[in-house]
């Protein structure tokens, strides 16, 4: 829960990108409403200088219009890398929007990450826009352990406005993400999204910082049954799990006619109800990973 907002000037709203997908992160707010409880952008407070816990702060920044957006032209943006551009807080603030119509006619490979429905409100502009993508994170259809997890919008929420979105002839993606050992039914979740995204994205549950022992807390309280295994890849670093995981998606992609990538971000769009599946496993060890904490500024 929000304890405090804060209205802030800032040089510049772009910023070199870290992602594994390179270009540029835009993040119209400092902090986040939805405070996940796995968050690894819990560490933007060693920058930010931000004592408050995770979640109950949002900085909503200002900035001089960009001057020159041509200078994106064929350069991905990624909107909400280190926090979710459509909180809560955006439907007052209309931050993001705002940097979508600075966006708007820059050729600009836009990327939009988001827990939130709110995005459908934007569809005028992303309609108008050359290349757009908008992913949702989905690792559950238990409302329950959502709930235990994020203070976003609901599973189900999230698949409206993904359908929504979709149906308008914009890109979609789900992103299944982090995925929990035990918990994520990550074929569950592809069947009841594959009417409505292009792309399936897969990423492990990186467990590190603070919220490590949290996490591990919560399992051994709710989930006592998974404690070994979690013991197992959290505490004595191995990859079994994955890799066993990894040879069983594969071969449900290839059982089921989903193409399957790795480690790759095509464009255009797949194939109606047949959404390419792209695994994104042991991000930690992807060279600039967002999840690494790395942060490089551009003042341009």
């Amino acid at each position: 829960m929000l304890e405090s907002i804060n209205e802030i000037k800032v040089k510049n709203i772009m910023t070199k990108s870290n992602l594994p997908v390179g270009g540029y992160s835009a993040n119209p707010y400092i902090g986040c409403s939805h405070a996940c409880k796995y968050c690894y952008a819990t560490f933007m407070k060693r920058f930010t200088g931000h004592t408050e816990p995770w979640g109950t702060f949002l900085d909503v920044k200002y900035w001089d219009d960009i001057k020159k957006p041509q200078k994106y032209a064929g350069q991905r943006v990624v909107i909400g890398s280190v926090t979710d551009g459509y909180n809560p807080s955006e439907e007052k603030y209309r931050r993001t929007r705002a940097l979508l119509e600075q966006l708007k006619n820059s050729d600009a490979k836009i990327t939009i990450c988001t827990k939130s429905e709110l995005v459908t409100r934007d569809l005028d502009i992303l309609k108008e826009m050359k290349d757009v993508t908008v992913s949702w994170s989905i690792n559950t259809l238990d409302e329950t352990f959502r709930s235990d997890m994020d203070n976003a919008s609901s599973i189900e929420q999230r698949l409206t406005a993904m359908k929504q979105v979709y149906d308008s002839g914009i890109r979609t993606v789900c992103f299944i993400a982090p995925i929990f050992p035990g918990i994520t039914d990550i074929e569950k979740i592809i069947e009841k999204v594959k009417d409505r995204s292009d792309f399936i994205w897969l990423e492990n549950l990186n467990l590190r910082g603070d919220y490590k022992k949290n996490i591990l807390d919560y399992i051994n309280r709710k989930y006592p049954n998974l404690t070994q295994l979690y013991d197992e890849i959290y505490k004595k670093g191995k990859k079994l799990y994955w890799k066993e995981l990894e040879e069983s998606i594969c071969k449900y992609a290839q059982n089921n006619g989903y193409p399957y990538l790795d480690n790759f971000l095509p464009d255009g769009r797949s194939e109606p109800g047949k959404p390419t599946i792209i695994n994104y496993f042991y991000h930690e060890q992807v060279k600039c990973s967002e999840n690494s904490g790395a942060r490089k500024n551009d003042n341009e």
